[in-house]
């Protein structure tokens, strides 16, 4: 406690720190008022069809990621989602799309022309979604539309309210990135997340005591477990910074080495937790197809997707997971490329040759590491299925694992790295006492 109180008092002495914090305070908290601001035209007290709706299933999970905006009707009912979505495609074109690699070779102004494409992008999916969501919110909630209101009126009205909405978020986000404390998106899809786990722990904790089996121990045995998968979590996230190459050695096969101890500037898990948000985004394409249909037509496998507790839709997930852990990897870590530039540093492997040979070399080391780390992603991914056969709410399994509890563990490493960087940077002690706190974003040393 007295290193905490310390700490707390460092930060508040570094003015330039008190005030990022201070700003990403305040436009969390617009962001807050935002979600509970309800679109023109609709009476928020009759929305308890679309609520119960959003209660669970892959409703749930869009409402969690807008932080509750989604099941309010709100301004910002289709949250930063549409942005990500986006930035997903964008780094697909990056990998398929000459022209989007040459790109991102051209520095700083290949990054602008790429986040000017991301928004122009972002803004063609909103125009698709939002009127998925009008449609369904007619379907859930008609009643809610005030008598006497066009519904094609509110449509069109609507829409550009929705995108502009989306459109805000995302500005927020990024002033949070440049006046804040940094991972502005990161930040506002992780307060989304956090803003739904004190109602989940209250109905969690009512249930257990009142009609589910169990009571207190039971409610503590949950407890237990929660805090595993996170301690876990945080290992993956924090992963291996770095390779020793008599290790990695061991891992291709048994080589003779000796000298100096060398490292490979690889980590154990690379991809961290875009393999998830590549698979969940998905998995949310039957969702957006099912809206423009009637539930009662589709067929058993389109409604089993959308059921997160089906073994189908946790199997397709998970080797989702599986192949966007090999994909993300491969165009975050280009072998070819690293034995480039060790070759021009004058940099080697002992006992492999420069150029194709230590670029093999790579390539086999990573795809050896890699898969463990991403069998180990997809059951957390999977872990609030497991947790749905205990009895637990649908709302709190969902930070049993998942894409919420990664996005939770690393965006709060980000930002305690942040806030310790700059504790260091004027010469005061860090947030721990046993070492630095490593974020998803750490950069392995040669």
């Amino acid at each position: 406690m007295k290193k905490l109180i310390e700490t707390l008092k460092n930060i508040w002495k570094i003015e330039d720190l008190r005030t990022r914090i201070g700003i990403t305070i305040l436009f969390i908290a617009i962001y807050r008022f935002g979600s509970f601001v309800v679109l023109p035209g609709i009476n928020p007290g009759m929305l308890d069809m679309l609520q119960k709706q959003t209660a669970g299933g892959l409703m749930s999970l869009l409402d969690m990621f807008s932080g509750g905006a989604f099941s309010n009707a709100s301004i910002f009912a289709l949250g930063i989602m549409p942005y990500i979505s986006a930035s997903i495609v964008m780094q697909l074109l990056a990998v398929a799309v000459p022209y989007f690699q040459k790109m991102q070779r051209e520095g700083e102004s290949g990054r602008k022309k790429i986040s000017m494409y991301t928004r122009y992008l972002t803004v063609a999916i909103l125009v698709f979604q939002a009127p998925s969501y009008l449609i369904n919110l007619k379907m859930q909630a008609g009643a809610a539309l005030a008598t006497g209101v066009s519904w094609s009126l509110f449509m069109f009205v609507a829409t550009i309210i929705l995108a502009a909405g989306s459109m805000f978020i995302l500005w927020l986000g990024e002033r949070i990135t440049d006046k804040g404390i940094g991972n502005g998106i990161s930040i506002i899809i992780m307060i989304g997340i956090v803003a739904r786990f004190p109602q989940a722990f209250v109905q969690e904790f009512t249930s257990r005591f009142t009609t589910l089996s169990g009571g207190g121990v039971m409610f503590l045995i949950e407890l237990i477990i929660l805090f595993a998968v996170v301690c876990a979590s945080i290992c993956l996230v924090q992963g291996v910074r770095k390779i020793p190459v008599q290790y990695a050695k061991r891992i291709v096969g048994n080589k003779q080495y000796g000298g100096a101890r060398q490292y490979i500037p690889l980590k154990l898990f690379a991809a961290n937790v875009m393999p998830i948000i590549f698979a969940q985004a998905i998995m949310f394409i039957p969702l957006t197809i099912i809206q423009y249909m009637n539930p009662e037509n589709a067929s058993w496998l389109l409604r089993s997707l959308l059921d997160h507790h089906s073994w189908i839709y946790n199997v397709v997930f998970a080797l989702l997971i599986i192949a966007f852990t090999y994909f993300y990897t491969a165009i975050t870590l280009n072998p070819t490329q690293m034995a480039e530039d060790m070759k021009r540093n004058n940099g080697f492997i002992p006992g492999v040759k420069p150029g194709k040979d230590t670029a093999d070399y790579i390539d086999t080391i990573m795809s050896r590491i890699t898969f463990p780390g991403s069998l180990f992603i997809a059951f957390i991914a999977i872990m609030p299925a497991f947790a749905s056969l205990l009895d637990v709410q649908d709302a709190f399994s969902q930070f049993f694992g998942g894409t919420s509890l990664l996005i939770l563990v690393g965006v709060v490493l980000d930002t305690l790295q942040q806030i310790e960087s700059h504790l260091l940077m004027r010469h005061y002690d860090g947030l721990l006492s046993s070492g630095r706190i490593h974020g998803r974003g750490g950069v392995s040393a040669y």
